[in-house]
């Protein structure tokens, strides 16, 4: 498998987040889905990840998005729904952690669903560290999100 940063949005992947954004829409309600389009990708401050696999077929993405001084927020995870529980969301978290580091943030923080369709995320977020704090940025409490972070500046985190 291989991570490289990507802003080409080829046809793959404009299918590949048309279909992300569907989902999202189909399970939550406009107002708590917070999933970033092909235009809300392609804003200033926003870095993206392509994950594919040893013939060039596409596995996942995910973004980082600058948020403020020190702080990004992790946006658009997505893992091919055929190839889940392989590894991917985590090799691919792994990596945007270590270049939110590398970028010279001290905090990463997402948003994700609160049901239990995201409860594997959830449990993914939790292992590499990120622990629930309150909604932040342009965030407001919603239950139907659950808002994490994650320390880059304690070792291990």
């Amino acid at each position: 498998m291989r991570i490289t940063e990507d802003s080409t949005f080829g046809p793959d992947m404009v299918a590949f987040l048309d279909a992300h954004v569907a989902q999202m829409r189909s399970i939550s309600p406009p107002e708590s889905k917070h999933a970033l389009d092909l235009d809300g990708l392609r804003r200033p401050g926003i870095a993206f990840w392509t994950v594919l696999d040893e013939e060039g077929a596409l596995l996942g993405c995910g973004a980082l998005a600058e948020t403020g001084p020190g702080h990004a927020e992790l946006k658009s995870m997505r893992t091919d729904p055929a190839r889940r529980r392989g590894g991917i969301a985590t090799a691919l978290l792994t990596h945007i952690v270590t270049e939110a580091r590398l970028r010279g943030h001290r905090r990463l923080s997402l948003e994700t669903g609160s049901a239990p369709f995201f409860a594997p995320a959830r449990a993914l977020y939790a292992k590499l560290g990120f622990v629930p704090c309150p909604p932040f940025g342009s965030y407001r409490p919603d239950p139907l999100s659950t808002f994490m972070t994650l320390d880059l500046t304690a070792s291990g985190g």
